[in-house]
């Protein structure tokens, strides 16, 4: 009794292998099991397996017909990778359930088998374990499981669609087979016919909304959850999802309409696994966006603390702040108890952006500065300030900002690229701007802002046959208003105006606010 009250004193202090030893000595000693299960639990706590599979072999010598034990030594021996010792437990355990558990088991020791990071050895022992039992549909859906962690696609759709034969409604076997289908038509396609037998399968019918969303079959999965909701019209699963994809889909009624029954419903029938924030959020950005700013504060209000708190708040000033409540904003964002350094520069930035937006220059750029003692080598909040500083056209502040980001981070292209588009729109140092520009060329090359700033630099330069080159691939990869813009005057100048106003009538039609676009118009004296 002494030996084992040291023990448990011992394992409390943290002298977790004086305990282990003491434990063990002692059930080898007394031939008491519970000593040895209690040696493996001291191990487990402190993660060391080698020790725990010891102390657990012993519980199995002591108490061979304990289940717990076995379940026990099976889990560590899995966990060491260490299958041939495991194999001769799984088949005599096979052997002995009862024919209507064994199909279970299999299932459980395929779980089981899932954590293995041999994927090929879990398999073969998986194929050896289940060849006496091919006439139940689970050995075929085991099967078809570790094939397809073992990524044999083909032998996993080949299993699961022997466990079809066997059992054609199986709807686990239906999800198996779907997902090794080779494209997403085939799989659209194999889905359809199994719901046009199996109209109250469920599980597929969600499956085949979902594979529809991804092919950009917006409309038909809307059927198919209105299908769903018809069953069940309470459906917290079917209701989310139909509210999302209304979101999606820029279907604001529909995404209003089923969010708001999600959280009446979660409301009604509270769920720990469901995060009612996406909701609230989305909710609150609708009724934002058609200037309903109560509704939206009030959406808002109801995400609770925790991960997403930080960002419904700032959610929340900036829309104070857009229904003309500046000050009230800026309170809100002052008030707020920010944890660690990501969350403070989260909420400076916040700050300023509303300042900035309310044409309250002086104040942004204090907000930041002082942000920038607290955090002078920040990359992040440099970047922000500078870009500011260039809105407030202090430009020496944004060069001095950029410059010391190089001077961090020497591979940061976004310095590069704004100092040197910078520099080239204010049409100064342009051989300067080129070298820059051509230094964030490099470290990003296939970056269609950087390839804009290249053109423009190029155009400055009077290079229009490069200027060209370099703006029509940007615009091919990303047909941004901007670059549309830029690349419509190098055109102009080309004496190609046709094309020029047709580009600008598409830059507008994306950005009719576009200030690049606004400006160019001026000052050519181009009216679209």
């Amino acid at each position: 009794m002494f030996k084992l009250l040291r023990a448990e004193m011992a394992y409390q202090r943290g002298d977790w292998q004086l305990a282990f030893v003491t434990m063990l000595i002692s059930a080898q000693e007394t031939r008491d099991p519970r000593l040895a299960r209690r040696a493996a639990e001291i191990a487990l706590s402190v993660k060391q397996t080698g020790e725990a599979l010891s102390a657990v072999r012993l519980w199995r010598q002591l108490d061979p017909d304990s289940d717990e034990a076995s379940q026990f030594y099976l889990g560590l021996v899995v966990l060491g990778e260490n299958l041939a010792e495991a194999k001769p437990i799984f088949v005599e355990r096979l052997q002995e359930v009862r024919p209507q558990a064994r199909g279970l088991l299999i299932l459980q020791i395929q779980r089981l088998l899932a954590g293995v990071k041999d994927k090929q050895g879990a398999f073969n022992l998986m194929e050896e374990l289940v060849t006496p039992y091919g006439n139940l549909v689970e050995s075929h859906i085991a099967m078809a499981q570790a094939a397809f962690a073992n990524n044999d696609t083909a032998r996993a759709q080949q299993e699961a669609l022997t466990a079809l034969k066997i059992k054609p409604d199986l709807e686990i076997a239906v999800l198996m087979a779907a997902q090794t289908m080779q494209n997403r038509s085939q799989t659209l396609s194999f889905l359809d016919d199994h719901l046009k037998k199996y109209p109250k399968a469920r599980e597929i019918r969600i499956a085949y909304a979902k594979v529809l969303i991804d092919d950009k079959q917006q409309e038909k999965a809307r059927e198919q959850f209105e299908i769903l909701l018809k069953d069940q019209p309470r459906d917290l699963t079917i209701l989310y999802a139909m509210g999302i994809l209304g979101a999606q889909m820029n279907d604001r009624p529909m995404a209003e309409k089923y969010l708001t029954a999600y959280l009446k419903e979660l409301e009604a029938n509270p769920d720990e696994t469901r995060d009612p924030v996406q909701a609230l959020m989305i909710l609150a950005q609708i009724a934002a966006d058609r200037k309903d700013y109560p509704a939206a504060l009030k959406w808002l209000a109801q995400v609770e603390p925790g991960p997403a708190y930080l960002e419904a708040q700032v959610k929340s000033a900036q829309i104070m702040a857009q229904s003309g409540d500046i000050d009230g904003a800026h309170n809100v964002l002052s008030h707020l108890k920010p944890e660690g350094q990501a969350e403070q520069i989260q909420i400076l930035i916040a700050d300023a952006q509303l300042m900035r937006d309310a044409n309250r220059m002086p104040e942004a750029m204090a907000i930041m500065e002082n942000g920038l003692k607290t955090f002078p080598d920040d990359t992040g909040l440099l970047y922000d300030y500078a870009m500011l500083a260039e809105k407030a056209q202090r430009f020496d502040k944004m060069e001095t900002a950029l410059r010391k980001i190089i001077q961090l981070a020497p591979d940061n292209q976004h310095a590069y690229n704004a100092l040197g588009y910078s520099l080239a729109d204010r049409n100064v140092r342009l051989q300067e701007a080129l070298k820059l520009l051509q230094k964030a060329s490099e470290l990003a090359p296939e970056d269609p802002f950087i390839m804009d700033s290249v053109g423009w630099v190029y155009f400055r330069l009077g290079r229009l046959a490069e200027a060209e080159d370099y703006l029509r691939r940007a615009y091919a990869i990303r047909p941004d208003a901007e670059i549309g813009v830029h690349l419509g005057e190098v055109l102009w100048v080309k004496g190609q105006k046709d094309d020029a106003h047709n580009l600008w009538r598409a830059a507008q039609q994306k950005d009719p606010d576009n200030e690049t676009l606004r400006s160019t118009l001026t000052r050519l004296r181009i009216s679209l």
